[in-house]
């Protein structure tokens, strides 16, 4: 009997893509993803190592899965990604049945890992130090038929006081731009329309080999791809980002206009003790380029709320500057002590009641930003391209979902019967915080034949039945 799998993934986009790799290691070694509401054979955790929280709702799991695994023996749990470079011994000694931890260097070891814990019966431990061979690659199984991330470097070399990441991914190793174009016109020759080039910190692109403009560069030629709609990136790092980027994005008429640029505090101070290299004018500076250069695009973030030594006037200058900079959304985040980053045994940490208090000042602060940015957005025509993953029939309201260019997700009646992967003219009639409503217009089938339809609606079909995930 064919064994079942599921993977389950905490963090950030980069884990996001492991997973889909994980997934398609798993398909080539003969497994199958498990139909949602049963219990798989082989539970993968693909973990997160940047905030507490993800570690205990990995133990929390483990600790749910502890008499299922007692009941059915043959039943495997692994362990991967960040928490698990990290913590490699702590996760045996807290779930010894545990059949396999594996790190962020050696996705690829899964499938044999799995075997000679099941041959052995006993647990199995493989974390390497070094990145032995570019991820991309391995097979993956990809959430969407339509929208695909292409990883175009890992690791990172930059030293911010919070971030453990950097030790557990290790320095940053960039692909050549040869091999990062081959698999972008792979997945376009597959009916993928919409490729995201991800990197820890994705603008730092050529910093190994030696050329700044090598981020540019690549986003033109990915202009250059006959049949791929759209091209977006995440996340830069505002030390790297530079106008010939910009220049890149104005120019190239299939990157979309949507800038996801972290800030973490609004605080030139807090930015100096987070040591992230740059200061709020110089940010702002970039965010007033962007915008002269591509108007109506759309700015998000990330913030760090309650760093070591943040007073009520830093935290002021965040809200400042949010008001300033009117992000489209911001993704916020309580500070985290993670053990073994130099802001962990800084003085003056912050009280966990003092933090949620910010974080919920600062949350309905952007909310009401959100919705204002959102607002001036009703009465225009978005081109939203449906979503396969997130873009499921609400049956209730009869609606579709997709993303506009500007990345503002939006949900349309469906009057027009379009399907995941066409791009429909949509007309918006409303505005949340969150997200935008409208009707739709024209729709324009991007699927590229009767070939690539078939398949892509095969994999619509079994993302549906084995209930994906949602990103957001």
């Amino acid at each position: 009997m064919t064994r079942t799998y599921t993977v389950e993934t905490y963090g950030c986009q980069m884990n996001v893509h492991d997973s889909e790799r994980i997934s398609g290691l798993l398909d080539e070694a003969g497994f199958i993803p498990v139909i949602e509401g049963e219990q798989a054979d082989i539970v993968v955790f693909n973990t997160c190592a940047v905030r507490e929280n993800a570690d205990n709702k990995l133990y929390g799991n483990l600790s749910f899965l502890a008499p299922i695994k007692k009941l059915n023996p043959k039943m495997q749990i692994a362990v991967g990604g960040c928490l698990a470079q990290k913590d490699q011994a702590t996760i045996l000694k807290k779930a010894p049945y545990v059949d396999v931890v594996f790190g962020t260097h050696n996705v690829g070891s899964l499938p044999v890992l799995l075997e000679r814990a099941r041959v052995e019966e006993e647990s199995q431990i493989e974390i390497l130090e070094s990145l032995e061979h570019f991820p991309s690659t391995l097979p993956a199984r990809r959430l969407s038929a339509f929208s695909s991330w292409v990883s175009v470097s890992v690791g990172c070399n930059n030293t911010c006081t919070f971030c453990i990441v950097p030790t557990l991914r290790g320095i940053e190793k960039d692909r050549a731009a040869s091999d990062i174009l081959k698999e972008v016109r792979a997945l376009v020759e597959q009916g993928v329309i919409e490729i995201t080039l991800l990197g820890q910190n994705v603008n730092a692109y050529g910093v190994e080999f030696g050329d700044r403009g090598a981020f540019a560069n690549l986003v033109r030629e990915c202009g250059k791809v006959d049949g791929l709609e759209r091209v977006r990136f995440m996340s830069p790092h505002p030390r790297d980002f530079t106008d010939d980027v910009i220049d890149a994005m104005a120019q190239t008429p299939n990157a979309m206009p949507h800038l996801h640029m972290p800030l973490q505090s609004g605080s030139d101070r807090i930015l100096q003790t987070m040591r992230r290299s740059y200061r709020t004018d110089r940010y702002l500076g970039i965010l007033d380029r962007v915008r002269e250069a591509i108007p109506h695009s759309s700015i998000t973030t990330d913030i760090i709320v309650g760093f070591p030594g943040e007073s009520e006037e830093d935290f002021q200058a965040t809200l400042d500057i949010c008001s300033q900079a009117r992000f489209a959304a911001a993704y916020t985040y309580q500070y985290s002590k993670r053990p073994g980053t130099p802001a962990a045994t800084m003085p003056d940490q912050v009280s966990a009641e003092v933090v949620g208090e910010r974080y919920t000042r600062l949350h309905e602060h952007q909310q009401g930003i959100s919705l204002s940015v959102n607002k001036e957005a009703v009465g225009r025509s978005m081109k939203v391209l449906v979503a396969d993953y997130e873009g499921r029939r609400d049956s209730a309201q009869s609606r579709l979902t997709g993303r506009s260019e500007d990345f503002r997700l939006v949900h349309f009646g469906n009057e027009s019967d379009a399907r995941p992967g066409d791009i429909v003219d949509v007309t918006i009639k409303e505005a949340s915080a969150h997200y935008l409503i409208g009707d739709a217009g024209s729709v324009r089938s991007t699927r590229g034949g009767d070939a690539h339809e078939a398949r892509n609606r095969e994999r619509t079909k079994e993302a549906l039945l084995l209930g994906m995930p949602t990103i957001r």
